[in-house]
């Protein structure tokens, strides 16, 4: 089963949009130094945003901001959740910054506190759940492996992956990944690594989700080879995959917060 990620979050946000019954929350966007392809997420954001009902408002602060500088942006009054986009530069204090984001506004879940205190899934980890709910896959029981163990993706998701009940092994990119995926159930890879994960690797019917993003030959690619496709029982292409879902998983968290709590 080939995954539409953006079917799920056309779903999500129109969901999130009845739920807000025609609240307009402000979402502050945060960026130092944007790359182009920062810009385009930030498109796209914006755009999901307004899908949402909502508002997504881009402070672009200077090359040279400083880290009080960014964590003042970020503790402005003003917004109903705020986001800040990585990566930032070397010269800024990121784990700093993401430590000042209040919880009640940080909808990304990149606070230390908001993965201890707060009652949202990070986006991928929605996203992962989500993908799981529409191909009706249990992960009770099931052998899961997480590729990569950053905070964005592999932390999150492993940490949701051990709740509901799978046994989960996390492995970096430069592990023996051969051993690793071989009888694994469920994948999910986040190493930002262009097709690391190859069909010879994998036993059949296993389920694929690809929550890593790189370039290749100036195109958008997984971690994930296409050709595995053929061997999964559930796979997520790159683009239009986990990507859309996770964004929508954002937004849905921010109707969330400003409803406190107030069931979908």
């Amino acid at each position: 089963m080939r995954i539409d990620g953006r079917q799920i979050a056309r779903h999500i946000l129109a969901r999130t949009r009845e739920a807000l019954d025609g609240a307009c929350p402000v979402v502050r966007a945060i960026t130092v130094a944007p790359t182009r392809a920062t810009e385009s997420y930030l498109a796209i954001k914006s755009a999901r945003a307004k899908d949402a009902g909502m508002v997504l408002e881009v402070v672009r602060l200077a090359d040279v901001a400083s880290t009080q500088e960014v964590i003042a942006a970020v503790t402005a009054p003003g917004a109903d959740a705020v986001i800040v986009q990585l990566p930032l530069p070397a010269s800024i204090d990121t784990a700093a910054v993401l430590a000042a984001i209040p919880v009640a506004k940080d909808a990304d879940c990149l606070s230390p506190r908001s993965r201890i205190e707060g009652a949202l899934l990070p986006p991928v980890a929605g996203a992962v759940q989500a993908i799981l709910a529409q191909a009706n896959v249990s992960v009770t029981g099931k052998r899961a492996v997480v590729i990569g163990a950053g905070w964005l993706v592999g932390e999150p998701v492993a940490a949701y992956l051990t709740a509901q009940g799978a046994n989960v092994v996390v492995i970096e990119k430069t592990d023996d990944l051969a051993t690793a995926v071989a009888d694994a159930n469920i994948i999910v890879s986040g190493a930002g690594s262009p097709h690391l994960v190859t069909p010879n690797l994998l036993k059949q019917g296993v389920v694929l989700i690809d929550a890593g993003t790189s370039e290749s030959g100036g195109a958008v690619v997984g971690d994930v080879d296409p050709l595995c496709e053929a061997v999964a029982a559930v796979y997520t292409p790159v683009p239009g995959g986990v990507g859309p879902v996770a964004v929508a998983c954002l937004f849905e968290n921010v109707a969330k917060t400003v409803l406190s709590g107030t069931p979908f």
